[in-house]
């Protein structure tokens, strides 16, 4: 009985730990794409304009 209970309390406290990084992984997943947006918006036609650039040098 008492191992049955430890076994118990050793998986569940396991298992709220875990739980627990979802949230960061969500907040990361966020993140990055507000930084992206961000960036794109702001700076998507010169990145653009250098893509277009450094292919046209490449074709000749």
């Amino acid at each position: 009985m008492v191992w049955g209970r430890l076994w118990v309390s050793l998986t569940c406290s396991r298992r709220r730990d875990e739980r627990g990084d979802v949230p960061g992984w969500v907040l990361v997943t966020i993140m990055t794409a507000g930084l992206v947006t961000m960036l794109w918006r702001f700076a998507g036609p010169e990145l653009q304009q250098m893509l277009n650039d450094a292919l046209s040098q490449v074709q000749g």
